[in-house]
């Protein structure tokens, strides 16, 4: 037992926890020292720590014996994505209908973005074809370049034209506020798009669903 009375392997998994959080927010990695520093516990129990999470997948150690995430947290976040589909789905169809153009929601998976949720406006003659499960570099595109925005603290849309067709044009906004998920919502279209209309309404439709997901 701990001195506040929990069972020990309970305070082991909340360290734990604390410790993949503190991983999963940022990109550049910590020693041993920063990561005990920033928990607050010791370096020899944040090694024990890091050595557990090593052995699962969930963290890994680069050159220069700075911690990451592993890639073990991919198998979790797919196993969620259907539950965040079903989250974004009602977010992205209104989306979708306001703007006559294809709203998705697109997920990081290390240097790609993975579009996830996909939803196509009823209306138009004629709109992107946009499917579930797409990836592209999150270095072009509205939806991935959104995210590497995010990363470096900015919020707000980013438009494109081009990027990934020829002729299609994209607004997207990151989803906020989330330390555990690296997403972004947008849409994409071949026709005309008022990014000082349309931008904002992307926007507030990732807001709305980071906020639904915090």
């Amino acid at each position: 037992m701990d001195q506040k009375g929990r069972p020990e392997s309970a305070q082991t998994l909340e360290r734990g926890l604390r410790l993949l959080r503190l991983l999963a927010d940022g990109h550049r990695g910590r020693t041993p020292t920063e990561l005990a520093q920033e928990l607050g516990l010791s370096r020899p129990v944040v090694y024990r720590l890091l050595t557990t999470l090593q052995n699962e997948g969930f963290a890994r150690r680069d050159a220069e014996g700075r911690a990451h995430l592993g890639f073990g947290v991919l198998a979790l976040a797919r196993a969620v994505q259907p539950l965040l589909r079903a989250a974004a789905l009602p977010a992205l169809r209104r989306l979708a209908e306001y703007t006559g153009a294809t709203a998705h929601l697109t997920v990081a998976e290390g240097d790609e973005g993975l579009a996830i949720a996909v939803v196509e406006p009823t209306w138009t003659d004629m709109h992107v074809a946009y499917r579930e499960g797409a990836r592209h570099p999150l270095s072009r595109g509205a939806a991935g370049l959104a995210i590497l925005a995010r990363r470096e603290g900015r919020t707000d849309y980013t438009v494109t034209e081009g990027q990934l067709q020829e002729g299609a044009r994209g607004i997207a906004a990151p989803l906020p506020h989330l330390s555990w998920l690296e997403a972004s919502v947008g849409v994409v279209t071949f026709g005309a798009l008022d990014a000082a209309a349309v931008g904002p309404r992307v926007a507030a439709a990732a807001a709305e669903l980071g906020e639904a997901l915090a």
